[in-house]
């Protein structure tokens, strides 16, 4: 296991158990970010870094009971508190680590990835596994419950010019991945970049 891996295990492993109470009021802006990604009845979508999984319930609303709702994640302790909020109802959760999912090419119509793209040991290697998997027209969503500033005035930082979720790095960082974007939103309130997978 790298270096990268064990930092993030350490990280989120220690802050699993209680990770939902810290964040009590997000659901509802995971349910808007999903129903933006357009998701019919019976596509498939991996949410990707999927932590406790609070993105699988609407997830699984937007798919039906006849769509395939996977979670994947890199560290067990998260996985588990994911299976006491009883979230694992929602969908399959997979210890597994997104830079080589244990999914064929093309499987996948979506991937909802919160909180992920700073996680990224390696983000163009990793954003184009995320394109390996999903179908040609398919969409990725990166999202965030509050925004870049928000973000950085509540970890008591400032945010910099290589910040990747910044419109002008980010954009040509999915392009570079077989991604093309076609929303951007940085807002207090939230950060959602929505991009399609090329043909």
């Amino acid at each position: 296991m790298s270096d990268h891996h064990t930092h993030v295990q350490d990280f989120f492993g220690a802050r699993a158990a209680d990770w939902d109470t810290r964040f009590p009021d997000d659901g509802p802006a995971y349910a808007a970010a999903v129903a933006e990604i357009g998701l019919r009845e019976g596509d498939r979508v991996l949410d990707a870094g999927c932590g406790t999984g609070r993105a699988l319930p609407p997830l699984r609303a937007a798919v039906g009971p006849s769509g395939v709702v996977l979670g994947a994640d890199l560290t067990p302790a998260m996985l588990e508190a994911a299976v006491r909020a009883g979230r694992d109802r929602e969908g399959q959760l997979l210890l597994a680590d997104i830079a080589a999912l244990p999914l064929r090419a093309q499987s996948l119509d979506a991937v909802f990835g919160a909180g992920l793209i700073a996680h990224l040991p390696n983000p163009a290697e990793n954003l184009r596994e995320l394109a390996r998997v999903v179908r040609p027209g398919g969409t990725l969503a990166l999202f965030h419950p509050i925004g870049r500033a928000a973000l950085a005035a509540r970890q008591g930082r400032r945010i910099t010019p290589e910040d990747l979720r910044d419109e002008a790095n980010l954009r040509p960082l999915l392009a570079g991945s077989g991604w093309d974007m076609t929303s951007y939103v940085d807002e207090d309130a939230r950060f959602l970049a929505l991009a399609v997978r090329r043909g």
